[in-house]
């Protein structure tokens, strides 16, 4: 009862960021499926129904069922350690960039874990302002100082009125260490921007209640499970990560032991690639297949919260028939467009997804609620 009453908490603290207002006309298409996936809801069991098959039917039930879905995904990856109450943020280097003052920053990401490889944007101005956590394999990518190009959220959105932190991880992460792994790496890496999220909203000039989390390719993974397993985020982007187990994809490789599938009573860790007879699923991986989940159950933990699907090679429209899932669940609890997919052929981000990306922020976490 009390993780559920620190939930309701938390649940009314991120709801009154999410905002009323419909879409602006460039980004309502997006909110809606295509015809042709608007009612398909795949193969995949309805997270409103609990473990037990009984039915979800009203938002007191749903909430029952949060807590259902959110204990089975951290006993599978590993509990999360409590969120850090106050982390250390230690300025270094600083830098004016146009309208923007940029700090090299060393951040605490767990307890004793100091991370170096980290910036942190502030616009001109008091504030309060909105936030977005920004999450790559570097940080440097995030502001727009290395060779990668067209990943620059956390420069761009810096440039349009967010203060942004810009977080870099090596996928294999394995905490504490790796003999005494307990979190899954994709997890762990959550967990370190939920704390990121909890830094930003200890700063004068963020709003605690507006601070979002984004990333592309294994940022988007990153993205994806922070947003729905820390409610303190008010929205969530996720490019092309794979928003769905899917071992058609190569690309979409929950499997790897960097991700869900490192097993520490393994000598060897199994090869990378798609499951076979010859390398088959290791780890927690191994056990939600099994088990009959899937990512659209944690989709579910983010109502009422939007969130944006960056799709492109890996997330194409077909993806909606997970996503429906999602927008089933909103719609018990009276919240209509939350859930919106935008695509691209390829994986890497374009000029416009990018910009359709900016603007969902500016829409959830900059417009005013009427």
């Amino acid at each position: 009862m009390r993780c559920l009453g620190l939930w309701l908490v938390a649940f009314h603290l991120v709801a009154e960021a999410v905002i009323a207002a419909e879409p602006p006309v460039e980004l309502a298409q997006f909110f809606k499926a295509p015809a042709e996936f608007a009612s398909d809801l795949g193969g995949y069991r309805s997270p409103l129904k609990f473990d037990d098959g009984s039915d979800v039917r009203t938002a007191e039930d749903w909430q029952r069922r949060r807590a259902e879905i959110r204990n089975y995904w951290h006993s599978a990856l590993g509990a999360w350690p409590p969120l850090l109450e106050q982390p250390q943020v230690e300025y270094l280097e600083q830098e004016r960039r146009e309208n923007v003052t940029q700090h090299h920053i060393r951040i605490e990401t767990a307890v004793g874990r100091l991370v170096e490889d980290a910036y942190l944007l502030k616009p001109d101005g008091t504030g309060p302002f909105p936030a977005v956590v920004v999450v790559y394999y570097e940080a440097k990518t995030g502001v727009g100082q290395s060779k990668s190009t067209l990943r620059d959220f956390a420069w761009q959105l810096a440039r349009r009125g967010f203060v942004t932190l810009s977080l870099g991880g090596d996928p294999n992460t394995y905490y504490p260490t790796k003999e005494t792994c307990r979190i899954q790496p994709l997890s762990f890496h959550a967990y370190e921007a939920a704390n990121c999220r909890v830094a930003l909203s200890k700063l004068p000039f963020v709003d605690a209640k507006r601070i979002g989390v984004t990333g592309h390719s294994y940022g988007g993974k990153w993205a994806m499970f922070a947003s729905c397993l820390d409610d303190g985020f008010a929205c969530g982007a996720w490019s092309d990560g794979g928003v769905v187990f899917d071992e058609q994809r190569s690309n979409v490789n929950y499997w790897e032991p960097w991700y869900l599938g490192f097993d520490p009573s393994l000598k060897e860790q199994r090869r990378a690639g798609i499951p076979n007879d010859a390398n088959p699923r290791t780890g927690p991986y191994k056990r939600l297949i099994a088990d009959g989940r899937n990512l659209h159950e944690l989709h579910a933990l983010m109502a009422s919260r939007p969130f944006l699907v960056s799709g492109g090679a890996e997330d194409m429209s077909a993806r909606w028939k997970a996503l429906n899932h999602a927008v089933a669940v909103n719609k018990l609890l009276g919240a209509e467009n939350r859930v919106a997919m935008t695509n691209r052929p390829m994986h890497s981000p374009t000029e416009e997804s990018n910009e359709q990306l900016y603007q969902f922020f500016q829409h959830v976490l900059q417009a005013k609620a009427p």
